[in-house]
């Protein structure tokens, strides 16, 4: 069931707001791409991301949100989202999705990209491609007069018939003056269900896609969530704005560097 009650619609003056912290994050991504590399640790490209964050006027938007404790959630292999910055070392073959949140003029950015690292299995490179894919797949339906279970059942359709899975208990959402505001976006569902999508909707939409079955489970540090039989896991998100014709990208990719860029 949804409850609807709380979706903000932005004005143009909010949305424009939305666009400058979302680029900042796309700025950011695309500083940390120039940094992965196999031997760099998880916490050092953390790093990377709060000085540059601050040094563009921007605070990052995750650090101590829910007590969690670091600029970037940076997830490996078979981590979903959530992944804490740590001493671990990045290893060739990798793939390494790093979701980054800022805010800027009281408004968040949110965005996710998943990095392969050198050599990676030809497993690992087809579930990168298609949940990029499911990405822009959910955000073709993100137009007004249509719903979210038409964003919805894009992902899981693409995902699905591709061979791979979809995560259910983890969601896109509404982003505004808050990171995470109505509505949930589930990577799952039916055509023509869930709230309406109406012009000033922003909302990021963020297929999370496993190799193996969807089922996942929470480490003991609360925050890392994996997939339970361990197999990889991609991560994809852009924050949108909802528009007559065609969805508004208000998060960007371009400045991932282009060894990175699928």
């Amino acid at each position: 069931m949804y409850f609807c009650e709380m979706i903000f619609l932005k004005t143009r003056e909010e949305i424009e707001l939305l666009r400058e912290s979302n680029r900042l994050v796309g700025m950011t991504l695309g500083e940390v791409s120039r940094h992965i590399r196999p031997g760099i640790s998880t916490s050092a490209l953390d790093r990377i991301a709060e000085d540059f964050i601050r040094s563009h006027g921007g605070v990052p938007g995750f650090l101590g949100y829910g007590g969690f404790p670091n600029t970037l959630c940076i997830s490996i292999n078979d981590e979903v989202v959530h992944g804490i910055p740590s001493s671990r070392l990045v290893e060739e073959g990798d793939i390494v999705s790093i979701d980054c949140g800022v805010v800027k003029n009281g408004f968040h950015g949110d965005s996710a990209y998943t990095f392969a690292v050198g050599e990676v299995s030809e497993e690992k490179w087809n579930l990168l491609r298609v949940t990029k894919e499911c990405l822009y797949k959910g955000i073709e339906q993100a137009v007004a007069g249509m719903r979210i279970g038409d964003v919805s059942h894009a992902v899981q359709q693409h995902a699905e018939s591709n061979g791979f899975s979809v995560v259910r208990e983890m969601v896109g959402h509404g982003v505004g003056r808050d990171l995470h505001e109505d509505p949930q976006v589930p990577n799952y569902g039916k055509r023509g269900q869930g709230p309406k999508l109406n012009v000033g909707m922003v909302i990021a939409i963020e297929p999370m896609i496993n190799a193996g079955k969807r089922y996942v489970v929470q480490l003991d540090d609360g925050w890392t969530i994996k997939t339970r039989d361990g197999l990889p896991s991609a991560h994809f998100e852009h924050t949108v704005a909802v528009a007559k014709g065609n969805a508004d990208i208000l998060s960007t990719f371009e400045f991932i560097d282009s060894k990175y860029q699928l």
